[in-house]
C-alpha cells in the first residue's frame, strides 16, 4: 500500500478526471502537495484499495492522511480548492461562481457524447454522433458568447471551468484521430474553438500528449472501455508494458479490421 501521510489520489492511466486535479494543483503551484498512485486498469483493483473504498472501483479516489475517502472528481476538486485556498482558482463572487457552476454543469453531457462517439462501431450512425458532438460544442459556444463574448476564457483567466473541461478537450483528440472529427472553420464555432485551443495549449494542462491518448484509447475506438479486451485480443491498449512510447501508432481506421496485439506493439517478444 502506498504511503498516505499526505493526500493520495489513486487513478488509472491517462485518466481525464485525475488530470483535472493535476491541473488545479499546477495552477496553484502545488504539484508536489498531493501524491498520485497509478492503478493498472488491466488488473483487478488491489485489496488494500478495495478495503479503503468499500468495494468501489471507479477512480480517481482521494485518500486523506486521516483515513478519509473522497470520491468523484468534481468533489475532489472542490476539496483541494478548500484545503489549498491560495491562490484561489474558483470564483469568489457569488454570481460569478454561479456562472462558473452553470458551465461546469454542461460537462457531463459533453463528455458522455464524446465517449459514445469514439466507442461507436456502427458506420450508419456515425454522422448522427458527429452532429450531436457539434450540438454540444454549440451549447458551449453560446454560453461563452453570452457571458464573455470578447474574452478567451469564461472569465479573465484560466479558472475552474477550464480545469474541468480541458482534460476532455485533450481526450477528444481521439475523435480527430479515429473519426476525423473537428470543429468546422466557421464563425458559428469561433468562440468555443478559441477557448478549446487556448485551454489545450495552457502550460498547466500538459500532463498527457496526443500520442499517449491515441495509443492508449485504441480499445475505446473498438468499443471496449475501462480495460475490457476487444474480440480476438489478449492485451489491453492500457497495459503498462510495453510502454506506450515503444509502440507504433494504431491504425486510424476503426470500422474495418481491428489491429492485432502484435500490430499494436503490445507483445513482449
Amino acid at each position: 500500500m502506498p504511503d498516505t501521510t499526505r493526500p493520495l489520489v489513486c487513478h488509472i492511466p491517462v485518466c481525464p478526471f485525475s488530470q483535472r486535479l493535476e491541473i488545479l494543483l499546477s495552477l496553484k503551484g502545488l504539484t508536489g502537495a498531493v501524491d498520485f498512485h497509478v492503478v493498472d486498469i488491466t488488473r483487478p483493483r488491489p485489496d488494500w484499495l478495495l478495503e479503503r473504498t468499500r468495494g468501489t472501483t471507479a477512480m480517481p479516489i482521494l485518500l486523506t492522511p486521516k483515513g478519509g475517502v473522497i470520491k468523484e472528481s468534481l468533489v475532489i476538486l472542490r476539496y483541494l480548492e478548500e484545503i489549498f485556498p491560495i491562490p484561489a482558482i474558483a470564483r469568489h463572487d457569488p454570481f460569478e461562481r454561479a456562472i462558473e457552476r452553470m458551465l461546469i454543469a454542461h460537462e457531463g453531457a459533453f463528455t458522455t457524447c464524446g465517449y459514445r462517439f469514439v466507442m461507436n462501431r456502427d458506420t450508419s450512425v456515425r454522422a448522427e454522433f458527429a452532429a450531436r458532438m457539434l450540438d454540444e460544442y454549440a451549447r458551449l459556444d453560446a454560453f461563452l458568447r453570452r457571458h464573455n463574448p470578447g474574452g478567451i476564457f469564461l472569465f479573465e483567466e484560466f479558472g475552474l471551468a477550464e480545469t474541468v473541461f480541458t482534460p476532455m478537450f485533450k481526450r477528444f483528440l481521439f475523435l480527430e484521430y479515429y473519426e476525423n472529427f473537428d470543429l468546422p472553420e466557421s464563425a458559428d464555432f469561433a468562440r468555443v474553438r478559441q477557448w478549446r485551443d487556448t485551454c489545450l495549449a495552457h502550460p498547466s494542462a500538459q500532463q498527457v500528449s496526443r500520442e499517449q491518448i491515441v495509443k492508449l484509447y485504441y480499445d475505446y475506438a473498438l468499443g471496449a472501455g475501462n480495460g475490457a479486451l476487444p474480440e480476438g485480443r489478449t492485451v489491453s491498449s492500457f497495459t503498462f508494458d510495453p510502454h506506450w512510447t515503444e509502440r507504433p501508432w494504431p491504425p486510424r481506421e476503426k470500422y474495418g479490421r481491428a489491429a492485432t496485439d502484435r500490430e499494436l506493439g503490445l507483445l513482449n517478444d
